[in-house]
């Protein structure tokens, strides 16, 4: 039994005519006469004196029309809230990034996609590396951010972009005078690391001993906010993406020494759920994210 079926009944019912049931439902009185028919045979029950004008309910019509007008109000209103799940879903993005990716350059593009794509809007939620995975493999978040992505069975990776990685250092240290530092003279100075578990960290070390540097690792922390505040007061060297120390660079609280002869970055790359369609809303922002800002692509690239 549709509720097609019991809409037309309960406004035959409620209007007292079969045309005017028949109007408010856009069919034609046949098909609203044939419909209530129907549904008297298979309830095995008249609802309608049809004799009567205007139309009279019998008892048992009485009864059926009582239920049916709360079933169908009932599902409309599930039906309505359907429809309004399904354009939140389409029109919010919701984005899983790493703590380092920098809350500023997302916040601005948060606003911008806002701007460009209303009503659509993006949602970030940051979060340790391994977690921005499970987010998305679990379909909590549409999109990824991550630094060193990697491909996995349940994963797709778009790249973005490429941050150069440089040494931070406290301005009263030595080789924060210079114009840029081999990884050789690194050779013996204290370091503030990233923890072992994180790719960015088991890729500075692959670096450091690729260039035959040994260093000693004086601190470990699991996020870059945190290695950028032990630097400061002096605690040891890190070597971190430019962008991130973009803010204790202008206000003279760490370096930020280029090293030389040896290209060294960090890659960032976009990761979405394999096997399911992005939302026209998660496209556009993969969009924005791809040509920045500025519409030039790099998006504080450096």
């Amino acid at each position: 039994m549709q509720v097609e079926a019991l809409k037309i009944f309960c406004d035959v019912a409620r209007l007292r005519s079969f045309s005017r049931g028949a109007a408010e439902n856009q069919v034609t009185q046949s098909t609203a006469s044939q419909t209530v028919h129907h549904l008297e045979e298979h309830l095995g029950v008249q609802l309608i004196e049809r004799a009567q004008r205007p139309l009279r309910l019998t008892t048992e019509g009485k009864t059926f029309y009582e239920g049916c007008r709360e079933i169908v109000h009932r599902y409309f209103d599930l039906e309505q809230s359907m429809r309004q799940l399904h354009r939140a879903a389409n029109t919010q993005v919701r984005i899983a990034a790493i703590y380092s990716v920098g809350l500023g350059d997302m916040n601005q593009l948060a606003q911008e996609f806002g701007r460009r794509h209303a009503p659509a809007h993006a949602q970030v939620e940051y979060l340790h590396p391994d977690r921005v995975y499970e987010r998305v493999i679990e379909e909590v978040a549409d999109l990824g951010i991550v630094s060193f992505p990697r491909s996995r069975r349940e994963v797709v990776v778009i790249p973005w972009r490429k941050e150069e990685m440089v040494l931070a250092c406290p301005p009263e240290h030595p080789l924060a005078k210079e114009r840029s530092v081999a990884p050789r003279a690194l050779a013996g100075e204290s370091f503030v690391a990233l923890e072992e578990n994180l790719t960015i960290r088991r890729e500075t070390d692959r670096f450091l001993k690729r260039h035959g540097v040994p260093v000693t690792v004086a601190l470990e922390f699991d996020n870059i906010e945190a290695v950028k505040r032990a630097v400061e007061v002096a605690s040891g060297l890190a070597i971190l993406p430019r962008p991130t120390l973009q803010r204790e660079v202008q206000s003279g609280t760490l370096v930020a020494v280029p090293l030389a002869g040896a290209e060294f970055t960090r890659p960032l790359g976009i990761i979405h759920r394999r096997g399911k369609r992005l939302t026209a809303s998660a496209q556009h922002f993969v969009e924005l994210l791809q040509t920045g800002l500025n519409g030039n692509g790099r998006n504080g690239d450096h």
